[in-house]
């Protein structure tokens, strides 16, 4: 989130990611004016007490304090979206128990007239609501609760008040388990396991993970000459050697990172800090914040072989991309609506086309690795029939249909290709044109432009402010026509010639056999099923089958299974015609399919494809994916 902290923000600049040890007690006025004038959130106009007595059932107790209200009714809500997420998430649906008081502790009744939130009327200038808080799902969304921990997204965990948006926000914390920490970017403040916010936006963007958790830290210097420091906080089932295995790996990757960029972005209290929970109860995820990230996976980190490293490093990136260099449209967010912007091909894309390569860059990743990656990727979008249907801006339009948000018609999927994926790819063809066009040039100049001209300042961007970022490091011409043919339309170059750069090569994946584009699988009493919507250029399209269609035959043969069915197809060739009957809402069809051939791709080195690679284009290859 970009935050306008002003003079209050900049009181307090260093903060430790787990919960401190109290100060030494003092009394009377002499505390309290000592602890105003090293706790910002002392003057908060909202006080959160937060407790876990019912954890074993995925309740916690939350007591609201909101101070100084003006006369008449207050309003306090749920949130309906959350940072890092486009879509609509109604978290009100988890809160009830709601009950409300004045200051001198008289009941006060609470109104509830829409879904959304509850008004109180009748106060006395303070309104103290008290609510039960049910949550068990643990990604970078929702909240989970239970007697390992409390996993807390602030959307998905707190009420909030209209009018108190730039007031300072307190919170204290009371562990279920004595030996729970509290790792967290929101700055520390008096009292055990109290923390403060100097407003809603940091307060809402800043998750927080409550238990025994394992923590490494180690301080960083950039280029720039400042310094910070930077935390994992990882709560696992694993050993110590296996996290400080993991920590080396992070260390090497997100110097890649700074590299990169140049300079750290400007954590605002002194840290970063990564919060990981590997467990098997969690969901896999990832989220960026400001000075944070969340990332969850079900695996712990040697039965994944470290590969959580992936989701670390992409969601770092948006400590640049996203949290500082960000969409206009999302600053500042909005939490009663989802948040669109057309230039997620760029925020959610670009990064996702940096994580992996920040990893190869590192030494983390196999140079075959990182291809068989690109090359899923690269043809996942170019073949894709979705393009038909709009280019990157619309696919980033229509991301609050997608973004784990959940409906129960079906969607055709034919008419999305996610703009992770597409904007990777658009990623990939700038980076290797502007090689192509300059040796000075890539798209890692192109980022530290952006970076330098309107991320380090935090000037929200619109696509246009792209287009003339671009300008400004080539000419007006080739960012017009970049993105006239791949951001504004869907038109996407020729990558053979682009990767021949580099010595290597496209090829297909199953040129030999015939393809028909059905999907598969077992259906509930052992018939054959198709599993999903078959392509509009497959031969199964045309043949007018559909997703939940029975296959009955092919080639005059009763079908067995699904993986036999897929064998004896197997066996064509591009060409060959291939007789189809299935059942389709109860009528039984008959079709010839004639079988294509599998447009996927694969994108692989010039010596593995028996390909001569010269000194120039192993070169090229060093100064793009690292040695």
């Amino acid at each position: 989130m970009t935050i306008k902290f002003g003079v209050m923000a900049a009181a307090v600049m260093a903060v430790t990611a787990v919960s401190q040890a109290p100060a030494q007690a003092q009394t009377g006025a002499q505390a309290e004016a000592a602890q105003r004038a090293q706790d910002p959130g002392a003057r908060a106009g909202t006080s959160y007490d937060v407790s876990f007595a019912n954890a074993a059932h995925h309740e916690a107790q939350i007591t609201a304090t909101y101070a100084r209200v003006p006369a008449g009714p207050l309003r306090v809500q749920m949130a309906r979206s959350s940072p890092g997420r486009y879509a609509i998430h109604e978290f009100a649906k988890n809160v009830y128990a709601v009950s409300a008081k004045d200051g001198a502790g008289r009941p006060l009744p609470v109104i509830r007239s829409d879904p959304y939130g509850w008004t109180v009327a009748g106060h006395d200038g303070t309104v103290v609501v008290t609510y039960t808080l049910y949550g068990d799902w643990g990604d970078g969304t929702y909240a989970q609760i239970d007697t390992s921990h409390a996993h807390l997204n602030m959307p998905a965990t707190f009420l909030w008040a209209q009018g108190y948006d730039d007031q300072p926000i307190r919170v204290r914390f009371h562990p279920f388990d004595p030996r729970w920490r509290i790792a967290t970017q929101l700055p520390a403040g008096q009292g055990t396991n109290s923390f403060w916010a100097p407003n809603l936006q940091y307060f809402m963007d800043s998750p927080t993970e409550i238990s025994a958790f394992s923590l490494r830290e180690w301080p960083i210097t950039d280029a720039l000459g400042k310094r910070y420091v930077v935390r994992l906080a990882v709560h696992h089932a694993g050993s110590d050697a296996d996290l400080d295995v993991y920590t080396a790996k992070v260390k090497r990757v997100i110097a890649q990172h700074y590299a990169l960029f140049g300079q750290a972005p400007r954590y605002d209290y002194g840290t970063y800090t990564f919060i990981a929970d590997y467990l098997p109860q969690i969901t896999g995820d990832g989220m960026e914040h400001r000075n944070s990230t969340i990332i969850t996976d079900k695996r712990g980190l040697a039965e994944a072989k470290f590969a959580q490293l992936n989701t670390l490093s992409h969601e770092f990136v948006h400590s640049w991309n996203v949290e500082r260099l960000r969409p206009a449209e999302l600053e500042p967010f909005d939490f009663t609506r989802a948040n669109p912007t057309p230039s997620l091909w760029f925020a959610e894309g670009f990064t996702q086309y940096y994580g992996p390569l920040m990893i190869r860059r590192a030494g983390e990743m196999s140079v075959d690795d990182f291809l068989r990656t690109l090359g899923g990727t690269l043809s996942g979008v170019v073949t894709s029939p979705a393009r038909r249907y709009g280019g990157p801006e619309e696919m980033s339009l229509r991301a609050p249909f997608v973004d784990a948000a959940k409906s129960i018609d079906p969607v055709n999927p034919n008419i999305f290709v996610s703009y992770y994926p597409y904007g990777a790819v658009i990623a990939l063809a700038l980076d290797l044109e502007l090689r192509q066009r300059d040796p000075r040039l890539s798209l890692d100049a192109y980022m530290r432009h952006l970076w330098t001209t309107r991320g380090a300042s935090e000037r929200p961007y619109t696509p246009a402010d792209l287009e003339r970022g671009l300008a400004e490091l080539t000419d007006a011409g080739f960012a017009k026509a970049f993105f006239d043919r791949s951001i504004h339309a869907s038109a996407l170059p020729d990558y053979a010639p682009l990767l021949r750069q580099a010595g290597l090569v496209m090829r297909p994946v199953d040129p030999a056999h015939g393809w028909s584009g059905l999907t598969l699988a077992a259906g509930e009493a052992g018939d054959v099923i198709v599993a999903a919507p078959p392509r509009p250029d497959a031969p199964a399209y045309a043949a007018g089958v559909e997703r939940g269609d029975m296959v009955l035959a092919l080639d005059g043969a009763s079908v067995g299974d699904a993986a036999s069915a897929l064998a004896a197809l197997a066996t064509h060739r591009p060409g060959d015609r291939v007789a189809i009957r299935f059942r389709q809402r109860g009528v039984v069809r008959d079709a010839v399919m004639t079988l294509g051939t599998d447009p996927s791709f694969e994108v692989v080195r010039g010596e593995t494809a028996g390909v001569a690679v010269s000194p120039a284009q192993m070169a090229f290859r060093a100064a793009w994916l690292g040695k």
